[in-house]
């Protein structure tokens, strides 16, 4: 609000500095004039911001491109979203920019360009020494334009973004220039922080009386709402309730899978019609060719990799580590499969946890540029290095830390776990060939090795049959006759809840959903369910069944709210205990007037209590928490002087000052004026664009498109 505040303060003088310092570039193109308009907004407009129309069409290109850009890792809502977000910035400074007379030329656009890393860094603008060259990139562009239209499309995007960023940095900066801070600003500020009193204080806290002895009146909360009309605004919003049936498989699922991987295990004999004979078939149990069979009978192809113990499922892992070779595991039912593990290897030891410290030299593989020791003193130092480790291996980390040229240096040097084969030969056969604990020193082309044995652990070789367990098609038909039923039941009956409860269904609340929200708790991204809910053709009560990914959702629309202020019945969660603290706070100071600290305490049976070191900055009572009147009025007390009661956060409050201390003065209180100000410039972005935006008039239509 303090930088808002110098804004309003400051409006004309920032307006004649812009007039004064500021002179119209007509720009499209660094080299051109013609692709800065970036096309006539046609067909309809997804939002009209203060007047502005935003195009539907343009709109949509911008999501389709972002989402080219993004990837699929968000939803297409999440898209929307935050174009929505881009756009809206967009227009509401472009129109600060128009009426201010903000443009760019093209020295700006090239010095703005010389901040961007991928152009600065990029070696086809730069010249004979490196360095980036303005006029090679004003010839690229021409280039690009002529010979590459896909380059030159892509770089006009960017020029786009590149004025736009320009744009907005002069703005801010034009604004940032209004916003200032005094020496006496300094100075309360310094005092605010480092004043400092000692009070010894009587809280009789709101909850010493029952919520249940006072009565709050709708009309209270009304009246409440209307004098704090900017605390309870709400915006567009629905309610609704929902019975999931969720797509799982059946007892008869279960019991069907299990038996047919159990089936598998053991040799089969079937019929050969060319031998006009029975074959047997070998089962997992005694298969020669393992992978051959997976690959024919499993979900989950064969994997060689051995696994240490951690690496296993944690519910079985004790079990399949103690399996001799050849033996079976199952079935058993991990992470939606039924499966059977069959142990193909072991191997003790098999995986080496080690630290080492890496003395590299010049010329070794991979070293630094920067290393300039020779191969002898590096083989010196990492010996040194070799006999402070034997000599005390706790300190072996902090020695990795300070003097290993390896990537695992700030790790202190630890590598993990790996397996044989992983480390090149030395050092592979120092980490398999030693016991735990043991400190030596190996030689390898990247340089010397100080290294400790940290842990060894086995690991096996396991081969899995698995079948998924999923729902049959008998289950999932019947799973939809049972949702199309209760969905009727519900229509018909006009009692939701009542047809949930008859079917022993567990009914779940939304509330509150906005008009672009995607997802709903309990059913994850659901944007058919809002926009049904918004139709304006859904009325309260409505019910209809909702075809989910893994099953069904039955929704009920259960309330509609109106943009403007809350309700009485909604907001009285919060409102509630405000009105009661008010009464309760009310009630104590009049049972208590004129009461001295000592019968104010006795009283009403609570305990004396100090605080020390208070400040404003920072009106902390311990055990009662934010206490900002009661620490400002202690503040306006003499040593030795005793409040009136006060009404606090959590109860009222008797105060004496015991201890006033001045904080010492200062020769000059440039220091918190500077900081003040950095502080107040730092917020200007998102202040400045904060109070536009709430200023602003927006027209929101995403909802009828999305």
């Amino acid at each position: 609000m303090a930088v808002l505040e110098n804004i309003r303060k400051r409006t004309t003088v920032l307006i004649l500095i812009i007039g004064l310092a500021l002179f119209a570039f007509v720009i499209s193109g660094v080299l051109s004039s013609d692709e800065l308009g970036g096309g006539a907004k046609v067909g309809s407009s997804v939002a009209e911001v203060n007047g502005d129309k935003i195009s539907i069409d343009q709109f949509r290109r911008n999501v389709e491109a972002y989402s080219r850009m993004v990837g699929p890792s968000a939803s297409s809502m999440q898209l929307v979203n935050q174009v929505w977000e881009r756009e809206l910035r967009t227009t509401i400074l472009n129109q600060q920019f128009e009426d201010l007379g903000i443009q760019v030329g093209q020295d700006q656009i090239i010095n703005y360009i010389k901040t961007i890393p991928s152009y600065v860094q990029n070696p086809e603008f730069h010249d004979a020494n490196g360095v980036f060259d303005e006029n090679r990139f004003r010839a690229a562009v021409a280039d690009w334009k002529e010979n590459n239209p896909a380059r030159y499309n892509l770089w006009l995007q960017d020029e786009q973004a590149i004025i736009q960023n320009a744009k907005e940095q002069s703005y801010f900066n034009l604004v940032r220039a209004g916003v200032a801070s005094t020496l006496k600003e300094g100075e309360l500020e310094y005092k605010l922080a480092n004043n400092k009193i000692d009070i010894s204080y009587v809280r009789v806290p709101y909850a010493s009386i029952p919520d249940s002895t006072v009565s709050v009146s709708k009309k209270e909360i009304e009246a409440y709402i209307k004098e704090h009309k900017e605390d309870f605004k709400q915006e567009v919003a629905r309610d609704i309730q929902f019975v999931y049936f969720e797509e799982k498989p059946s007892v008869e699922d279960d019991a069907q899978v299990k038996a047919e991987i159990t089936n598998l295990l053991d040799d089969q004999v079937v019929y050969n019609a060319q031998k006009d004979a029975n074959d047997t078939v070998p089962g997992f149990r005694n298969a020669t060719d393992v992978a051959a069979f997976l690959d024919r009978n499993s979900d989950i192809k064969y994997d060689t990799i051995y696994k240490a113990k951690n690496e296993l499922s944690a519910k079985f892992a004790d079990s399949l580590m103690a399996l001799p070779k050849g033996a079976l595991f199952g079935p058993y039912l991990d992470g939606g499969y039924y499966k059977v593990s069959k142990m193909m290897d072991k191997k003790a030891n098999g995986s080496v946890k080690a630290s080492h410290i890496l003395i590299a030299y010049e010329g070794a593989q991979n070293a630094n540029p920067q290393v300039t020791r020779t191969k002898e003193e590096a083989e010196t130092k990492a010996r040194n290095l070799l006999r402070e480790a034997r000599n005390n291996k706790e300190i072996f980390t902090q020695l990795a830390r300070d003097n290993s040229d390896g990537p695992s240096a700030p790790r202190g040097g630890d590598l993990g776990y790996f397996q044989e084969g992983v480390m090149v030969e030395e050092f592979n056969d120092f980490a398999f060939k030693n016991s735990v604990g043991t400190v030596g020193m190996v030689e390898t082309d990247f340089g010397f090795h100080v290294v400790k044995i940290d842990d060894k652990r086995d690991v096996v070789q396991l081969a899995t049959l698995a079948r998924e367990l999923e729902p049959s098609d008998e289950t999932i038909n019947a799973l939809f006759t049972e949702a199309t039923k209760f969905e009727m039941d519900a229509i018909n009956s006009k009692d939701f809840s009542a047809t949930a409860k008859a079917g022993d269904y567990v009914i779940r609340p939304v509330n509150k959903i906005k008009a672009m929200d995607e997802n709903l708790p309990g059913l994850s991204a659901q944007r058919a369910i809002v926009q049904w809910a918004f139709n304006d053709a859904t009325k309260l009560g409505d019910v209809k069944r909702f075809d989910l990914n893994n099953g069904y959702a039955v929704v009920q629309l259960t309330a509609s709210y109106k943009e403007g202020l809350m309700a009485a019945e909604d907001a009285s969660i919060i409102v509630l205990p405000k009105i009661r603290n008010k009464k309760k706070a009310a009630q104590i100071i009049n049972a208590n007037k004129g009461k001295s600290m000592d019968a104010f305490a006795s009283d009403n049976n609570v305990n004396k209590a100090t605080a020390s070191a208070l400040t404003m900055k920072s009106p902390i009572i311990p055990g009662a928490g934010s206490e900002a009147y009661v620490v400002g009025s202690a503040f306006a007390l003499e040593q030795g002087a005793t409040s009136e009661l006060l009404e606090g956060e959590t109860g009222v409050y008797m105060v004496t000052v015991t201890k006033k201390e001045e904080a010492p003065e200062l020769d000059n209180y440039s220091t918190y004026a500077n900081n003040l100000q950095a502080s107040a410039a730092g917020r200007v972005d998102v202040s400045v664009y904060n109070a536009l935006k709430e200023a602003s008039e927006v027209v929101d239509k995403r909802a009828t498109f999305y």
